[in-house]
């Protein structure tokens, strides 16, 4: 009023509530908020962990998307989008909504976001040289910045070993990438069995040197952040098989007591029966996508040897008869236990709806026969080798292994599916759709019979009998397949409950509303008895979902 006035200083332009003398004056200050996805810590698998899990591990085929990459001087920014950076520091913090986890990706898939105050978010830690010494860059190789402490990129050192973490107060989440750059293909390819030196059995030489590679980076992290949380390991096809052999060296520290949950999808076997054996109490889920060829490799009997197997593979397009002996030397495991995979196996059969959509049934068939007919369907075998001239072409379109064509849209497709049949208090599978995949594995049946006799008449009379080693394996499957079908069977007359679905989050407060917020998003609201998956586009095709050579060996 002095300044009206014209004498007095001038008005500093300020804005706020202004308090006036003798009245009362009531401010309401909202706190800070942030997004999290909602993650289940339940030992038991659920659709929920099944959806968001699945988001998480393609996210790590993302840079961390920090500027400056590394010695930041005052402070960084996260510009790319998407990236590990950006959906965890600008965009949950921020309290936006983030639905894209791979560059090239069209369609929209929300995870499931709960409200929370800022300091529970998934952390990524502040970078302020002056508050913090430890952020200043004169410190060099030993500054402290977000990109160092959240992502591990093992391009320099040889083995391209790519991951993130991040926590809050209930969760630590690991997410390790899968195959995508050469030296991870040469990797996948070293199927040689090397001692597993934290536990039981031998491991995957190249995936247990991956997994060598960023132990030390997770045990400094957990050193600063871990109190108790309980620790989720997720990842794709070669980061699944990472994420296993992290997951048990973790387990197997004497002096910590980390509690570790695992969710694969489209995970190789990663180590042999004695380390399956010894890890039996590590919880771990392991999804399987239909005919995804690479859960069938490396087959059982292989201990790759590079050395052989590589040079034997490039002979055989010009010396086939030296060249297939010196592959088969180098793939063929002489002595030992097994590959075997390891953990509780879901396996998504598709089915077509009733009105020509597609969806699938994720269920536990409990046999090898499902992943074996993956590989021998993507690999056309004739007789014990591979048609050569179609063999790349084949491999190419074993779209089933990728992740935002694949993996997530089967996995939203069973939330959605589990949501309804919660809802409606119906069988998790409907009588047509038993029939359907019924059908399928009588048809498994048969063929494995027919091998079976065809496998006895090509021995001498005085051979013949279903007492045979082969006989024996193949009347096994048999009987396993006949279990699996118990198994299916069981599901017409499963009735789900709301911790199924949800987990821990089952009767969480916050459910709910989140909920409701995942249910605004047009691409949630899937009306349909049972949730169809929503068809892939033509740049689903991106960064985060290509085919291993796993595949191939």
């Amino acid at each position: 009023m002095m300044a009206e006035l014209g004498f007095g200083p001038p008005q500093p332009a300020l804005s706020g509530v202004v308090l006036f003398p003798n009245l009362h004056t009531l401010l309401e200050v909202r706190p800070l908020r942030a997004l999290r996805p909602m993650l289940s810590g339940d030992d038991r698998f659920c659709a929920l962990n099944l959806y968001q899990l699945a988001l998480m591990s393609t996210l790590s085929y993302c840079d961390f998307g920090q500027e400056p990459p590394t010695r930041p001087v005052d402070q960084v920014s996260f510009p790319l989008s998407p990236s590990v950076g950006n959906v965890f520091a600008e965009k949950l913090s921020g309290y936006q909504e983030a639905w894209k986890v791979d560059g090239e990706q069209v369609q929209r898939f929300y995870p499931l976001y709960e409200e929370v105050p800022y300091s529970q978010r998934f952390e990524i830690v502040p970078f302020d040289p002056e508050l913090y010494p430890q952020n200043r860059s004169e410190l060099a190789e030993k500054q402290e910045h977000p990109a160092r402490v959240h992502f591990f990129d093992d391009e320099q050192f040889g083995t391209d070993t790519q991951a993130f973490i991040t926590h809050h107060d209930q969760v630590i989440l690991i997410s390790v990438r899968g195959t995508a750059s050469g030296v991870d293909a040469l990797r996948d390819a070293n199927a040689h069995q090397v001692p597993f030196a934290e536990g039981a059995g031998k491991a995957h030489e190249g995936f247990y040197q991956a997994y060598r590679a960023m132990r030390d980076f997770v045990l400094q992290y957990l050193g600063q952040f871990h109190d108790g949380q309980r620790i989720v390991i997720c990842g794709h096809s070669l980061g699944g098989a990472i994420a296993l052999l992290l997951a048990e060296g973790l387990r197997r520290i004497p002096s910590a007591d980390y509690n570790i949950l695992v969710y694969t999808y489209g995970a190789p076997r990663a180590a042999d029966s004695e380390f399956s054996e010894g890890a039996s109490s590590l919880v771990h889920h392991r999804i399987v996508n239909h005919n995804d060829p690479v859960p069938s490799v490396p087959a059982p009997w292989m201990n790759t040897t590079t050395k052989l197997w590589v040079p034997g593979a490039v002979m055989l397009f010009s010396a086939p008869a030296p060249g297939g002996l010196l592959f088969a030397a180098g793939l063929v495991r002489v002595g030992g236990n097994p590959y075997q995979h390891h953990g509780e196996q879901q396996h998504f059969m598709p089915i077509q709806l009733a009105d020509g959509t597609l969806s699938s049934v994720l269920w536990k068939p409990g046999c090898e026969s499902i992943l074996e007919a993956g590989c021998n369907r993507a690999l056309q075998l004739h007789g014990d080798m591979p048609d050569r001239a179609n063999l790349l072409k084949q491999l190419l379109q074993a779209n089933q292994h990728f992740m935002t064509a694949s993996y997530i849209p089967a996995a939203w497709a069973t939330l959605r599916r589990w949501q309804q049949t919660v809802d409606s208090q119906g069988p998790l599978v409907t009588p047509r759709e038993f029939e359907l995949i019924d059908h399928a594995l009588q048809t498994m049946t048969q063929q494995l019979r027919d091998k079976n006799r065809e496998l006895d008449r090509r021995r001498p009379t005085n051979q013949r009998s279903y007492g045979h080693e082969h006989n024996q394996a193949l009347n096994a499957e048999i009987d396993r397949l006949r279990t699996s079908r118990q198994r299916l069977e069981s599901l017409r007359w499963r009735r789900l409950d709301v911790r199924d679905v949800y987990g821990s989050q089952a009767h969480s407060a916050d459910l709910q509303p989140s909920l409701k917020r995942w249910f605004s998003h047009r691409e949630n609201r899937e009306i349909s008895q049972l949730a169809s998956i929503p068809p892939p586009s033509h740049s689903d095709r991106g960064r985060p979902q290509p085919l291993d050579i796993d595949s191939i060996v």
